[in-house]
């Protein structure tokens, strides 16, 4: 048994020895390898140079002073309101726009901008008025139209008839206007 143990024994000694010394050669040869990177690193560093800028220098803050008071105030109005004694007015005709009534649908469009296309017949004559937005609206007389407070006096086949009230230099004026109708193709 002795003799059996003795091979198995020297057979793993010398196998370690084996991987020692394997081992301390590969080491030496990563010590050679590790002298040709270092070289290397040392080339190249000596090659580059830094192509980035210096830090600019920061100038010191220089204060600035404001001082406007020889300026006008910006808060003040700069256009004196002259007092209502002194403001000319002319003669009062009694023509002015009801502000107070409110405003019908057609009293946000341009007399210009209106269509008449067409009158309907229900108990009262409508006339068919269509607004730039393209909806058909029915007026009658008493109805305002138009933004210089029209009010519709006559409708007819052919046209609607308004008296509108239009500022003058000194108050308001009543005009009559007219809407003819329009073909629609």
């Amino acid at each position: 048994m002795i003799a059996l143990i003795h091979p198995i024994f020297y057979h793993r000694r010398l196998t370690v020895w084996l991987l020692a010394l394997l081992g301390a050669v590969s080491l030496s040869g990563c010590q050679s390898e590790k002298d040709d990177l270092d070289a290397y690193v040392k080339e190249v560093k000596q090659r580059s140079q830094a192509d980035i800028p210096p830090i600019p220098v920061m100038q010191p803050y220089q204060k600035f002073e404001y001082a406007a008071t020889e300026l006008r105030d910006p808060f003040v109005p700069t256009v004196v309101d002259v007092p209502e004694a002194l403001v000319e007015t002319g003669p009062d005709n009694g023509i002015a726009p009801d502000t107070n009534r409110r405003k019908e649908a057609l009293e946000f469009f341009q007399l210009s901008e209106l269509r008449f296309v067409g009158t309907l017949e229900q108990e009262t004559l409508w006339a068919l008025v269509r607004a730039p937005d393209s909806v058909i609206h029915k007026v009658r007389v008493g109805n305002y139209m138009g933004m210089n407070y029209g009010e519709v006096t006559a409708i007819s086949e052919s046209d609607i008839k308004l008296t509108e009230i239009v500022p003058d230099g000194n108050g308001y004026k009543e005009r009559e206007a007219a809407l003819s109708v329009v073909e629609i193709n």
